[in-house]
């Protein structure tokens, strides 16, 4: 991973600390930069507005809200971050939500959830915030046979499937466990029946294999263009996702 990262190293991010605000500046630049990435993210957005009802969009938080450009899909979004930065509305913990109760339609977060320290605390603090009926959707790293190979021997954030809930011990942003959602979600989904009452899965869709590790992600250089986006999707398709997934769509509705 250390040669990989050397040669491919987007080279706007290479010497700067993942916990630096100035970071997640300059990934919100790669992200428009980057056509086929942009793509990526376009399709990710497209899927979690899917999942919102068109009553269910007017009080709509996003956390991790500022690398990417959801609001601009949603304009009615609440934007926030665990740290102060440019078009961010709400500085948050997601875990102590500075939000009346029943005061959101929904949660949305695209690679966020799996930097949450205490996701049990999260699930409650959203439960309280969040009306009846309302949702949390994200978009997650998700375990497969190949994506645990990949976010194993080729990724910088831990995967650890044998976890607990609570990641390890770091920043806001280096701190993480890719595996989480999988686990919470899959490996202990009946304790989080049992526990988290208020939640219900409605959905948990594996999907793209290839794209994102194409794409450099924010990290490291695009491999493809933008023009290869369709193609390679189209591609994708023809895989079996439960098999070769990279990341998962994740749609709980509060009860």
């Amino acid at each position: 991973m250390g040669l990989i990262h050397k040669i491919l190293a987007h080279p706007a991010t290479r010497t700067l600390s993942v916990d630096d605000p100035q970071t997640t500046l300059l990934r919100r630049q790669i992200i428009e930069n980057k056509g086929f990435l942009r793509e990526i993210y376009v399709e990710w957005y497209g899927k979690i507005i899917g999942c919102l009802p068109p009553h269910k969009r007017h009080n709509v938080l996003e956390l991790g809200a500022g690398a990417g450009f959801f609001q601009s899909l949603l304009p009615q979004t609440i934007t926030s971050e665990v740290f102060a930065l440019p078009d961010i509305q709400l500085v948050a913990d997601a875990c102590i939500l500075p939000l009346a109760d029943n005061s959101l339609d929904a949660v949305v977060m695209t690679d966020v959830f799996h930097h949450i320290p205490d996701v049990a605390k999260f699930l409650k603090e959203a439960a309280r915030c969040v009306r009846t009926e309302g949702k949390i959707v994200m978009v997650e790293p998700w375990r497969t046979w190949w994506s645990e190979k990949i976010y194993t021997h080729l990724h910088h954030e831990p995967f650890l499937t044998t976890s607990n809930w609570e990641i390890p011990n770091g920043g806001p942003l280096s701190g993480a466990n890719g595996a989480l959602p999988w686990i919470v979600f899959e490996r202990d989904r009946s304790l989080f029946e049992k526990d988290y009452s208020e939640w219900k899965i409605n959905n948990i869709t594996p999907m793209m294999p290839f794209s994102y590790l194409l794409s450099g992600g924010v990290s490291l250089r695009s491999l493809v263009p933008r023009c290869a986006y369709r193609a390679i999707r189209a591609i994708e398709g023809r895989f079996n996702q439960q098999s070769w997934a990279m990341f998962a769509l994740i749609e709980l509705e509060r009860r």
